[in-house]
């Protein structure tokens, strides 16, 4: 894998797969990784990337079953903006892979692609639960940068105006696919009123 100047490029092992699904919430995968106490990492394949038969995927990894870091290999961002990019509605494919204690060190002290232990839960799940076992489960060391890169990240995705009208896109468009299905588009032609 290679990155930008921004988001180092993110080595791992080649691990051994433990698991292959597809499934509509990756909080089932991240927490079969916390109750595994997992070292290893996940590849996440979105639905998109499902139907168009594409490529792209992102990697979370995991000490002791707390993710540690994220990467999406199609933009080459890492950390918070990973999970961001990646945090679209489901199915994915997700793969876990375990690797020998310690293979993961080197990478693992990449600071840019880091992630808070509680965010690839609430980011790509939506779960809170999960995210406070993830954080009852991560070392001290881990907790003091979850607080201080929690506000962090919000503001960063709050103050990215791009990223912000491309999610909107996006619902627009499934919105208006969903109305052409239902046979709604005379409705949201006329401005989607309600006759009296």
């Amino acid at each position: 894998m290679t990155g930008t100047a921004e988001s180092p490029a993110l080595r791992i092992p080649r691990g051994d797969l433990l698991r292959s699904r597809v499934v509509t919430d990756v909080g089932t995968a991240l927490g079969r990784a916390l109750d595994r106490e997992l070292t290893g990492y996940a590849t996440l394949v979105p639905q998109e990337t499902l139907l168009l038969e594409g490529d792209a995927r992102g990697v979370v990894t995991f000490a002791d079953g707390v993710p540690v870091l994220a990467y999406n290999t199609v933009s080459d961002s890492g950390g918070p903006d990973a999970l961001a990019e990646l945090a679209v509605p489901g199915p994915y494919r997700v793969e876990l892979y375990a690797v020998e204690d310690g293979a993961l060190d080197t990478a693992h002290e990449e600071e840019a692609l880091r992630v808070p232990p509680g965010a690839a839960a609430t980011e790509l799940a939506d779960d809170q639960a999960l995210a406070d076992r993830t954080r009852d489960a991560a070392p001290d060391h881990r907790l003091d940068a979850d607080r201080d890169d929690d506000g962090d990240a919000v503001a960063a995705f709050l103050e990215d105006d791009e990223r912000i009208e491309a999610i909107r896109e996006q619902a627009r468009s499934e919105a208006a696919e969903r109305a052409s299905e239902w046979g709604l588009d005379d409705a949201l032609a006329d401005g989607g009123e309600f006759d009296d």
